[in-house]
C-alpha cells in the first residue's frame, strides 16, 4: 500500500511549489515517520523540524496537515494523499519550517564568517 505526501516547498520571497512523494504505508505510522522516510530515501533537502518522536511535548513538528494545525509526531499517516504545509501566520524559513520562537526570544542572526 502507498501513501502520498503532497508537501508545500519553498523559501521566503521565492515561488513555492508542491512536491508529491509516494512512500510505503503501514498502519500506525505518523506523518513524521513519513517525512523522515522521504528525507532519508528520496529528497535529503526536505526541511522540517522535530526534536522528539511521538511525545507531543516540544511542539516543533507543528504544521498544517490536510488544512488543520496538528503535530506531525502524533497525526497518523493514511492511505491516499496527505497535504502538508507550513504554519500560517508564521515567518517561513524553508519548506515546512517556520519561525517558532517568540520575537523577544529570537537571537540576533549574525552573518557567517568566511
Amino acid at each position: 500500500m502507498k501513501a502520498l505526501l503532497a508537501i508545500h516547498r519553498g523559501q521566503p520571497e521565492a515561488t513555492s511549489r508542491v512536491d508529491t512523494f509516494a512512500i510505503e504505508f503501514e498502519h500506525g505510522q505518523s506523518v513524521l515517520d513519513g517525512l523522515r522516510m522521504v528525507r532519508r530515501d528520496q529528497d535529503p533537502s526536505l526541511a522540517f523540524r522535530y526534536s522528539c518522536i511521538n511525545a507531543n511535548a516540544c511542539k516543533e513538528c507543528m504544521m498544517l496537515i490536510d488544512g488543520e494545525v496538528d503535530y506531525a509526531c502524533t497525526a497518523r499517516l493514511k492511505e491516499g494523499t496527505t497535504a502538508l504545509a507550513p504554519l500560517p501566520k508564521k515567518a517561513l524559513i524553508r519548506d515546512l519550517v517556520t519561525e517558532i520562537a517568540p520575537p523577544d526570544e529570537r537571537l540576533e542572526r549574525s552573518p557567517r564568517k568566511k
